[in-house]
């Protein structure tokens, strides 16, 4: 269908009515996974990965292939908001937020659909004046309040964690340390309207716990070997805080952190083939991983990660990809760059994908000429990823209740 935007263009002081006659393009298709299973009480989750593309760095030197009217926050901003609830997600992931805008647009407008949600900017804010903070970006994780309420918050900080951890490691201090990338979690629990298939017969199995976490790891390809210690310390500390809930809520009782399910979202900056994927999909990279550039960084990442009889550095989680590189080419659609680094890593032992989100219609992007986003059509250089899970109840944690084994 032809769709004739109209938009007030105000260019090299120029004010002017442009009409632009572009084919929107087809929904992207809803990909069916597997079926619920309804022979016993389950919980349906949608989830929402969106890098939104922060304003300051929507620059015309970036993007000279967009109008400028398009590219201009206000247009974007609404075009975001609208795709976002066109998804209705259950969970919605956020990356590039600005502070400004998290609060002054995007929670009250998304609290008014019933969400509310967390949000940090980089760690860089904790440095400027006031008036230049509301500008830095960072993550949010918005969350429906009729299905889960949040129990706890967590910021985790790239660059604090890499100075703690430095034990002298210059490369740890002038590589990883001046990045101020950030982690942001919420440790939610479900309530009755989040089951879909009848309430679990025991209470306590009503409140899962679920430990949601985004992430905006470093850009920079030159910085591989950061970019895989990013994820290694967010692997470490997303351990601890497991634990910690899990201990919260059975003090006194060994850590039964496998009952706190866990969703892993984010703008990784990292193909497929990389470290950080590897880790993560694996639960393990080799300590002579071609990522790390031959850096002496063993030594300080032994304190930080877990270390098996190979020495591979490893973690415990069960991840995996909810998307798969042969149902979505690519997650990051620029003139420059075009490839897969956004995803939704979930725990597979109690959860399962029903179904995902297809890529944008390629023929349509060929026909228009599209050669690289945002486009008057899409606002954001990033596509959307949304999948929907089903999880099953896993280990009552609340009131003492000792976990099924």
């Amino acid at each position: 269908m032809q769709r004739t935007i109209r938009i007030l263009k105000r260019d090299a002081g120029l004010s002017a009515l442009e009409d632009v006659n572009s084919a929107s393009p087809p929904e992207r298709p809803w990909i069916p996974l597997a079926r619920p299973n309804r022979s016993r009480p389950t919980c349906l989750i949608t989830v929402m990965c969106y890098n939104v593309l922060c304003d300051k760095y929507a620059t015309r030197q970036m993007y000279g292939y967009c109008p400028a009217w398009a590219l201009a926050w206000d247009y974007r901003k609404k075009a975001i908001l609208n795709e976002i609830r066109h998804y209705t997600a259950d969970i919605i992931s956020l990356q590039e937020v600005e502070t400004d805008q998290f609060y002054k647009f995007f929670l009250p407008e998304l609290k008014s659909d019933g969400y509310d949600g967390i949000f940090s900017p980089k760690s860089r804010a904790k440095t400027m004046a006031e008036n230049d903070r509301k500008y830095v970006d960072g993550c949010a994780i918005f969350y429906r309040t009729a299905k889960f309420s949040l129990i706890k918050e967590h910021l985790i900080e790239f660059n604090q964690l890499a100075m703690a951890n430095s034990e002298g490691s210059d490369d740890m201090l002038n590589r990883v340390m001046p990045k101020d990338n950030i982690g942001l979690a919420a440790l939610l629990k479900t309530k009755e309207a989040a089951w879909d298939n009848g309430i679990p017969s025991d209470p306590m199995q009503v409140q899962q716990p679920i430990l949601v976490c985004t992430a905006h790891i470093h850009w920079d390809p030159e910085f591989c070997d950061v970019k895989l210690i990013q994820i290694m310390m967010l692997s470490h500390e997303l351990r601890n805080i497991l634990d910690e809930a899990s201990l919260s809520f059975r003090p006194g009782h060994k850590p039964e952190s496998s009952a706190v399910q866990l969703l892993l979202c984010g703008d990784f900056n990292s193909l497929p083939d990389s470290g950080v994927i590897e880790f993560l999909s694996s639960g393990r990279v080799s300590n002579d991983h071609q990522d790390f550039k031959d850096l002496p960084y063993k030594s300080v990442l032994q304190k930080i990660c877990q270390n098996d009889k190979s020495n591979d550095f490893t973690h415990s989680f069960k991840l995996a990809s909810a998307y798969s590189e042969d149902i979505m080419p690519y997650t990051n659609y620029t003139f420059h760059f075009k490839g897969i680094i956004d995803y939704i890593f979930y725990s597979k032992q109690n959860m399962t994908p029903l179904g995902l989100l297809g890529p944008l219609n390629q023929d349509w992007l060929k026909e228009n000429k599209v050669i690289g986003c945002p486009h008057p059509h899409i606002p954001s250089d990033h596509f959307p990823l949304l999948v929907e899970l089903e999880m099953t109840p896993s280990v009552p944690l609340s009131n003492g209740m000792i976990p099924r084994r």
